[in-house]
């Protein structure tokens, strides 16, 4: 099976923007897939832009992982920054895929792991800054999230036991 990238998630790929951590960040989100091996972070520094709205006014990543995984941390840093943290919690993997100019289908999960990395940061930042806009859509959201790495971790641990048992 051939993987066909597009220039600009080869480009992002080669040259990320907004690679690496900030100090002090006002949130942390997490995503991976164990399964896989993608593993991302976003930090985010949330200003007020004009209108006093909330904006994330820095963003930055890290992330150990594949060409795709590389590319939609890049690109979601792009698509996130300066926007107000409602419209960040808005961008989906189809902006992420259309922004990246298309995905091969099998790396596609790489966009979705970007999304919830952010909404994860953005989370965190409610969590210890503005508890009151965590609405139960944003609860379930991030239940989800955490459901999925436990049984991504669940099934990881058992795949990692029975290869342990095989070498017995």
């Amino acid at each position: 099976m051939s993987e066909s990238y597009s220039k600009k998630v080869l480009s992002l790929f080669k040259n990320p923007k907004n690679y690496g951590k900030i100090k002090n960040p006002d949130g942390i989100g997490k995503a991976g897939n164990l399964a896989c091996g993608d593993v991302m972070a976003i930090y985010i520094k949330v200003g007020k832009n004009k209108k006093q709205e909330e904006i994330i006014k820095d963003i930055k990543f890290e992330t150990f992982g594949c060409v795709a995984a590389i590319a939609t941390s890049s690109i979601i840093t792009e698509l996130a920054k300066n926007k107000t943290l409602e419209e960040a919690l808005n961008i989906t993997k189809n902006d992420v895929i259309k922004a990246l100019n298309g995905l091969p289908p099998i790396k596609v999960h790489c966009s979705l792991l970007s999304t919830d990395a952010l909404f994860e940061a953005i989370y965190d930042y409610y969590t210890k800054h503005n508890s009151e806009k965590i609405t139960n859509e944003l609860e379930k959201r991030h239940q989800s999230i955490l459901k999925s790495k436990e049984i991504i971790e669940e099934k990881y641990s058992d795949w990692v036991n029975e290869e342990e048992k095989q070498l017995e």
